[in-house]
Order: C-alpha cells, then structure tokens, then sequence
C-alpha cells in the first residue's frame, strides 16, 4: 500500500522547528510530509492528509472584526491555509488544526475569535510554555478525541493569546481547560476533523499526543 502524503501548512519563512517535529511524527506512523508555504503551488490532488501548524494571529477582518491586540498577521499565509481548509473539505480528506489551525479551521466555517485571553484566566497561568503544564478536560464520551486520548482528562501545553470564541458551523466543542476555554473542536458529520488549541508537536514523548498525529496518517491511508 502506498503511504499517504501528508501536507503541512505554515508561513514562507520561519517556523522551521514545529514543522519539522510534525514531520517527523507524520514519517512516524507511516506518512510522507508534503511542506507547503504560501508561494506553492497548491494541488488537492498532491496529498490525503492536511496538518495546518501554529503560529501569527489570524487577521481579524476574517470573522469580520476589529483589532484588538497589536497586529502581526500573514494575509498570505491565511489566505493558503483558508485555501487548503476549502479543498480538504471539498476533497473529504483528515485535517487537524493545531493552535492557529484550529483557529482558523473554525474561522474558516464562520466562527469568531477571542483575541486576548488574558483577563479570562483564572484558574490557569498566563505563562506560554512548551511543556505540559495545563489541563484538558474532554467534553465529549463518544467524540474522536476521545477515542484517541482514551482519557477524561490530559496535560497540555500553551503558547497563545487567542482562541475560539464563537463557534463555526458544523463545529462541536469536545475540551475545554480550566478556565472553560476551548481547547479542541470537531466535526462530528465527517470521519476527521480535529482542531486543538495546543501545540501537540511539542509534547511527542506522551504517547496520546503523538496518536493525533497517527490518527491523520491513519485516516488519509484509508481515504
């Protein structure tokens, strides 16, 4: 059987660590990694799988508000992911959002964005770390997370300022942290279609958290 080409979005420089550890993870369980910036040439029929990575704030003006924080957003960027989002839709292929591609996933389907978390922490810290060191609390018994973490609850790491405010159409909320912000979404109509908030290409070492990765090859294998 042929191994399944996973594309992994991300900006035209930079970004070079957490692409190469998704990469790494795809190479893993079976998959090839397709690297795609905004100057490729995008072609649904080059993969069967789509991995959008973390990175700047999604401009506002796409859920059709202002800005709120001091801006630093990649309109090319957003517009090959929105682009990428569109075919894997259209193409019925496994996509997982990280961090800004759960954002922008959710954006994607009409859904809105918090734009500073801050204010709204209490119960967790205000901290950006790599390291596992918050808590998610899964929502749903029966939902394709669940299936993967095989748990109620996880640690998870943090390194954003924004998340889903307003859900986007066909989108469940199946996590939540402390603070009852959403830190994973779903579409429970299609076989895969994960967003989580935090950035799982860090946290490798934990075997669940390398199983999101698993589960994309898995299913792009069988598409």
């Amino acid at each position: 059987m042929a191994k399944p080409v996973i594309a992994i979005t991300g900006p035209e420089r930079g970004a070079f660590g957490p692409r190469l550890l998704v990469a790494l993870a795809v190479r893993w369980y079976g998959g090839i990694p397709l690297q795609l910036k905004p100057s490729s040439k995008l072609d649904a029929q080059q993969f069967s799988g789509v991995v959008i990575t973390g990175g700047h704030d999604i401009d506002p003006v796409l859920y059709a508000a202002k800005a709120e924080v001091q801006p630093k957003y990649d309109s090319a960027r957003d517009e090959l992911e929105l682009a990428v989002i569109k075919q894997a839709a259209a193409n019925d292929l496994p996509l997982l959002g990280i961090c800004r591609g759960a954002q922008l996933l959710n954006v994607s389907r009409g859904g809105s964005l918090l734009q500073q978390l801050t204010k709204l922490r209490q119960h967790t810290s205000k901290r950006w770390t790599v390291l596992p060191l918050k808590t998610l609390c899964l929502s749903e018994a029966d939902s394709t997370l669940q299936a993967i973490f095989q748990c109620q609850k996880a640690r998870i790491n943090s390194l954003h300022n924004q998340a889903i405010d307003k859900l986007g159409k066909g989108l469940q909320v199946v996590g939540r942290d402390l603070d009852n912000i959403v830190q994973a979404v779903e579409d429970p109509s299609v076989a895969f279609v994960l967003g989580v908030q935090w950035h799982p290409e860090f946290l490798l070492f934990i075997r669940c958290q390398r199983h999101l990765f698993k589960a994309v090859v898995n299913h792009a294998r069988r598409h």
